[in-house]
């Protein structure tokens, strides 16, 4: 179970870093840069999306001792 959860925060963190990082270019650009902050903002909003996302997942079920069938 724990190896599920420490895959999920491995997917979070950057995913979240990034799309902060993302977003916050897209609100401080100016210049010739201004024409990418559609691009900057997309990206930003799907790196969180996918971040948070990884985190709904469902975990499943943890698999049944040997020796007992679960069936009936």
């Amino acid at each position: 179970m724990s190896l599920n959860r420490t895959a999920k925060g491995i997917v979070l963190v950057p995913s979240l870093l990034l799309g902060g990082a993302f977003l916050s270019a897209a609100v401080w650009m100016d210049g010739p840069a201004a024409q990418n902050k559609g691009l900057a903002l997309t990206l930003g909003a799907v790196l969180l999306g996918a971040g948070i996302l990884a985190q709904w997942l469902p975990m499943g079920s943890p698999p049944s001792p040997e020796g007992k069938d679960t069936d009936p």
